[in-house]
């Protein structure tokens, strides 16, 4: 337990030293500035033009909210089809998963538009490679993007004291998908990737046990589904267990940035809050504040923890290792490496 608890000491420490840096990065990159990523622009300035959209008209609110409802309406729209028409996936569909009922298609599609990601399937089983990539990994960017550009349209207004012009919602999407989401989960797939997390579009692997029992181990392209999940504080992920499945969370390293993912940019959004408005020192009390907040929450949760539910204990029933009601203990499989069979690796853990 003392490992653990240090383990969150570290992840966070590292997690508000990457993100002061981030945070500035965040506040150019909003209010326009110049940054490494520029090399972007023509592809940004592609996506304009097939839209049709003018990226440099100065919109209030009214028109900025009309902007944020129709893209996000016509995301919606578009992920409907794909889920509702999943069975003639041929292309990504190498497991002949069937489409989604009409009603579990609108709940997943309204839910991963607005960064909710409820999964009432299990993507190994109920979604094709086509719908986790062109509807789940593609909503977890815009629905984070989205939330990106409507906190500085916020910026601009308490900038301006007014909410008139704030800016463009539609440049503030891409850019905050190209420049801040995408490069940093292009990262988070390469280190998920070289520990181990499948990356591939083959259908299942047939597996025959140690007592001889034929299984189905699922895989496909995961490693970039689990870093936006994680990049863009969604939920949605690409087997039913989520993290807690060890293909998209396979060892101590992938655990440790998939957390610090989690909190970057949350936390070098509020940095940014304070750059944005140059007023640095305001970022920093607010992050300070929600530390302590954050700390005193979680000494609290992790105690009640380790201690066990007393309840339990007055059972007669072994409450040593803390409060195990509602855990899933996990199976930590070891990396999947190039040359390495693969049942070979499932007999030995098996």
């Amino acid at each position: 337990m003392n490992t653990d608890i240090l383990g969150i000491i570290f992840i966070f420490f590292i997690t508000v030293l990457l993100a002061i840096p981030l945070g500035k990065y965040c506040a150019r990159i909003l209010a326009g500035g110049k940054a490494w990523t520029d090399f972007m622009e023509p592809f940004e300035k592609f996506i304009y033009r097939v839209s049709g959209v003018d990226p440099e008209k100065n919109m209030d609110w009214k028109e900025n909210t009309k902007a944020m409802l129709i893209i996000n309406g016509i995301f919606f729209v578009l992920a409907m089809i794909i889920l509702l028409t999943q069975s003639s996936h041929s292309f990504w569909n190498p497991d002949s998963i069937p489409s989604m009922e009409i009603t579990l298609a609108f709940n997943t599609a309204i839910s991963f538009m607005t960064n909710t990601d409820l999964q009432h399937y299990s993507g190994e089983t109920g979604a094709t490679y086509a719908s986790q990539l062109l509807v789940f990994c593609f909503l977890q960017f815009v629905s984070a993007g989205t939330g990106i550009a409507a906190m500085a349209l916020i910026f601009n207004g308490l900038q301006h004291g007014s909410t008139g012009k704030l800016g463009n919602f539609y440049k503030l999407l891409v850019r905050s998908c190209t420049r801040i989401l995408l490069p940093l989960s292009f990262v988070v797939a390469l280190v998920l990737i070289w520990q181990g997390t499948p990356s591939t579009f083959e259908g299942a692997e047939t597996l025959v046990t140690l007592e001889g029992d034929t299984v189905n181990v699922a895989r496909g392209p995961v490693a970039p589904m689990v870093a936006i999940k994680q990049v863009g504080t969604n939920g949605g992920g690409f087997f039913g267990p989520n993290s807690t499945h060890p293909f998209e969370n396979p060892t101590y390293l992938t655990n440790a940035v998939e957390n610090c993912s989690i909190l970057l940019i949350p936390i070098a959004l509020v940095f940014a809050f304070g750059y944005y408005m140059h007023r640095p020192r305001l970022g920093y009390a607010f992050v300070i504040t929600m530390t302590l907040l954050f700390v005193f929450f979680s000494a609290l949760s992790v105690y009640v923890e380790m201690n066990g539910n007393p309840k339990i204990t007055a059972m007669g029933i072994d409450n040593s290792l803390g409060n195990m009601e509602g855990k899933e203990p996990g199976l930590v499989l070891p990396p999947v490496h190039s040359g390495v069979c693969l049942q070979h690796q499932l007999r030995m853990v098996l």
